[in-house]
């Protein structure tokens, strides 16, 4: 797989994934990380200690610090894979330690809901 490592770490947890980009300020609660949006597919679910899969971030580059929050509140994910590199993804995931890769179109099509994968951008980009 060819992944780019944006934020390095490593993860291993259980996929949640969304063809719908996430607005993090609007459309995520930053104490539970439950989707509050109820136009989302992700709605009353938590995005807390899984993989999070979506396209990427869209809205303002205050969500950044939405992300962080949910970090410092035990309530975000394990790890963060998009197919493009947002300001405010990026910008969060780096404040908030959380690993970000991007992938492609292919290789995120391929990735199954509900699967368990692992992360390891120091592993020569594992994914």
């Amino acid at each position: 797989m060819t992944i780019k490592t944006i934020v390095k770490g490593t993860a291993k947890g259980i996929v949640m994934k969304t063809s719908s980009p996430i607005n993090f300020l609007g459309a995520v609660d930053k104490k539970t990380g439950f989707i509050r949006d109820e136009n989302h597919d992700l709605f009353q679910k938590s995005i807390k200690d899984v993989v999070l899969v979506f396209p990427h971030g869209i809205g303002s580059s205050v969500g950044a610090y939405t992300i962080f929050s949910l970090k410092s509140n035990n309530s975000a994910p394990l790890a963060m894979v998009c197919k493009k590199a947002d300001l405010t993804t990026v910008s969060g995931c780096a404040l908030a330690n959380i690993p970000l890769i991007i992938i492609t179109k292919e290789e995120f099509d391929s990735l199954e809901n509900g699967k368990e994968i692992e992360i390891d951008s120091d592993s020569q980009n594992k994914l």
